[in-house]
């Protein structure tokens, strides 16, 4: 069989470190390449954490850096002279582009086929970066569903339900075939949606779901058709939030951007204690950062927050409608604090749950919302 490259990214954050660790530690016989993309505007912590894989894993972790040779101090200060000054945001995340995906395109270039782990936990609704390069295939493994969205569209059309059923009698040992094969001989409508019948086929049997998936690749020009076998086909893991901490802590340790720190702050005449952390990897001036996480950064890394501040002198603003200069001062910086704090309370009354977690925790929590590949 053709030799298959396998590549797992690792960001700097607790889901693709722990991902990379539990890759290690399940599957030691799939030879992995580890990289990571810098942007050289990393927190400290996040170098660190590479550190420490490197040792935790015993293999070298690959850096890809953008921009190589560029006179400018970081491959960001370079696409911003480009870009004329103008940062990066949610609607123009050319950062994300330059700085991480197009050196992992660069770095897979090539017709080797690849598969690509990526760390997106059991607990997460989003899909992430898939590569469009025919030759690159992404796996999931801290999903149920460990496979991409274009796979499941493929499998799961309408014109291969005889095919896949006969898959099904071939691959699923399981007491319930009877109802699988009713599952899949409903055909996809707005009444039945992909996702539904993915779903429930899952929810049916995962193993099974597995192996016919991993047979159906065998009819095409996917990355995995060229190996004789899987060993994530019978895979039947989800790990969520707490399960990735868990990983760190029994190993290299969450990095110290991740641990809750109190602040104080008044509410109705009453000194009441918050507790503020970050809650991604990534560029410290990340624009995907909550407000209370640049207050994080201004009460506990009052060096970078300047160095934020000083992108802003060409006009363009990490926010929306407010400056970091506005934003560090004094009353403001209160009500963020209390804000913050009477959100997480009501989310605590919400949820009826003592652990407080705020409810735009990492969208990603990678990097910035699509740094992590």
């Amino acid at each position: 069989m053709t030799k298959v490259k396998h590549v797992l990214g690792i960001s700097g954050g607790k889901d693709s470190a722990a991902l990379a660790i539990y890759m290690r530690d399940t599957y030691p016989d799939l030879d992995i390449e580890y990289y990571s993309c810098d942007t050289g505007n990393e927190l400290k912590e996040t170098y660190e954490l590479i550190d420490k894989l490197e040792i935790h894993l015993g293999r070298k972790i690959k850096v890809l850096t953008a921009a190589e040779g560029s006179p400018e101090d970081t491959p960001f200060d370079h696409f911003l002279r480009l870009y004329g000054g103008y940062l990066p945001s949610s609607t123009a995340r050319w950062c994300t582009k330059k700085m991480k995906l197009d050196p992992f395109e660069k770095y897979i270039a090539g017709v080797e086929p690849i598969i690509s782990y990526v760390g997106i936990r059991g607990d997460e609704e989003r899909e992430g970066y898939i590569s469009k390069k025919p030759n690159i295939q992404s796996i999931f493994p801290f999903r149920k569903n460990i496979w991409s969205e274009d796979v499941i569209q493929k499998v799961l059309v309408n014109k291969n339900i005889n095919f896949i059923a006969a898959l099904y009698n071939e691959y699923s040992n399981t007491s319930k075939i009877d109802r699988i094969l009713e599952v899949v001989n409903q055909p996809l409508s707005p009444y039945f949606t992909q996702n539904q019948k993915r779903d429930t086929l899952l929810e049916l049997d995962v193993k099974g779901f597995n192996r016919v998936v991993f047979a159906f690749l065998k009819t095409t020009d996917y990355p995995l058709a060229k190996v004789d076998n899987f060993p994530l086909v019978e895979n039947e893991d989800v790990l969520v939030r707490d399960d990735i901490f868990r990983i760190l802590d029994e190993s290299v340790g969450r990095p110290d951007y991740y641990k809750e720190l109190e602040y104080q702050v008044e509410i109705e005449g009453e000194m009441r204690t918050g507790y503020y952390a970050r809650s991604r990897s990534g560029c410290y001036f990340c624009f995907f950062q909550q407000k209370i996480e640049w207050v994080w950064l201004y009460e506990n890394h009052r060096e970078l927050f300047q160095n934020a501040v000083k992108y802003e002198a060409d006009g363009y603003t990490w926010m929306q409608n407010e400056t970091l200069a506005e934003l560090a001062q004094p009353e403001r910086i209160d009500n963020i604090k209390r804000e913050h704090l009477l959100r997480m309370e009501r989310n605590k009354a919400k949820h009826k749950s003592a652990y407080l977690t705020d409810i735009l925790d990492d969208a990603e929590g990678e990097g910035c919302a699509a740094c992590f590949i």
